[in-house]
Formats: structure tokens, sequence, C-alpha cells
């Protein structure tokens, strides 16, 4: 057991995205399943301390070895990396996708009350949204939800891990959203560590 352990924490580390458990018995199709489990949980307990500078998280359905956000100072002194904000407009967007998705783009400025075009473009270029399809509606309009890589850079584990309306007027009151960091958007090692910022998601 202790080196099936030892397998599947080299492929989570390889990985250059979250790599989940069906992809895992996928590939270690030989072992059986529970015993997979079973080493998954004591790598999460194993690197479950606040001593270390790497955390086996949950994150995107998946599982990714991420650095301690504490460290993001050191980091970037090794790894250069370009880092963005996104604007009101597009977090609105963004937000109004995550909670409403499936949705199309005549939806999406509904709510909002202005053109949405240019923000609904940002978002597909940073790959936090995606084009689901065509709504079956005259006209054929294009359906967008959130992607993988929204949950893998707002640190969620899946699309129920986002915060609750309740919860989001809590971090409304308490300025979350004025205080927006800087999102690692960029491809680079950095993108392991996202700033714990749920509150510029929305709910799907």
């Amino acid at each position: 057991m202790s080196n099936l352990k030892s397998i599947v924490e080299c492929l989570i580390f390889v990985a250059d995205s979250p790599l989940s458990f069906a992809r895992i018995c996928d590939i270690l199709s030989e072992y059986d399943k529970e015993h997979l489990r079973s080493s998954l949980i004591e790598l999460l307990r194993d690197y479950n301390s606040d001593e270390r500078g790497i955390f086996l998280s949950e994150v995107a359905e998946g599982y990714q070895f991420r650095t301690c956000k504490a460290n993001a100072e050191f980091i970037r002194r090794l790894v250069k990396t370009t880092t963005s904000k996104l604007s009101k407009p597009a977090l609105e967007s963004l937000a109004i996708t995550a909670y409403r998705q499936p949705i199309t783009r005549a939806e999406i400025e509904y709510l909002r009350g202005v053109d949405s075009g240019g923000v609904l473009r940002t978002l597909l270029d940073k790959k936090l949204i995606k084009i689901l399809g065509k709504k079956n509606v005259p006209g054929k309009p294009l359906i967008y939800g959130t992607s993988r890589r929204f949950l893998e850079i707002f640190n969620l584990r899946d699309l129920e891990s986002l915060p609750t309306l309740k919860e989001m007027r809590e971090l409304e009151e308490a300025g979350i959203f004025e205080q927006q960091q800087e999102l690692p958007l960029e491809d680079s090692i950095e993108n392991r560590f996202p700033p714990d910022l749920p509150a510029v998601t929305g709910k799907d």
C-alpha cells in the first residue's frame, strides 16, 4: 500500500493540471479502486500540515499539489509571472455565468443592463468560461458556462463549492470585492497557489 501511495503521489506531482480520481483509476487500472482511494486519503492527511510548504488540494474535480500562500513572495523571486485583475464588468459577468449557467449572452446582458460582448470575449480568452453549445431557440444563440480552469483559479473543488448568496452578501459587506488581489491568469507554476477569493466567483 505504501508503494501505491508513492505512485499516486508521483502522478499528481507530474500532472500539469488537477488529476481526477477517475483518471488515476484509469492509469492504475491494475489496482483496486478502494486501495487507490485509501492512498489519496493518506496523502491528504500527510500533506495537511501548516509546517509544509506545499499541500495536496482537492480542486477542479481533481487533486493537485499547491504552494502555501504565505510563501508567495518568495516563489515570485524564482518564477517570473504575469498577473492581472479582472475588471468589475468582467467579475459581474463571470458571477452571473457561474450562478445561472448555462446562460446566453442576451440573458447576461439582460441581468447586467449593458452590452457584455467584450467582457465575455475577455473571459473566454482567459479560459474562465467556455461555450457549451447553442440554445434550441430561434437564432440558436451560444450558451456559456464556467470552465475547469475557473475552478482551478479560484481554488474550488467543484461548482457545489461556490459560496451561497448569503455568503456572497457577507463577503461583500466585509469589503472583499474592493480588496481583489491579482489573479495568476497566465500559464506558470504560480497558478498552483491561486488567491482565496471566492467572493469574485458567483454561484452556479
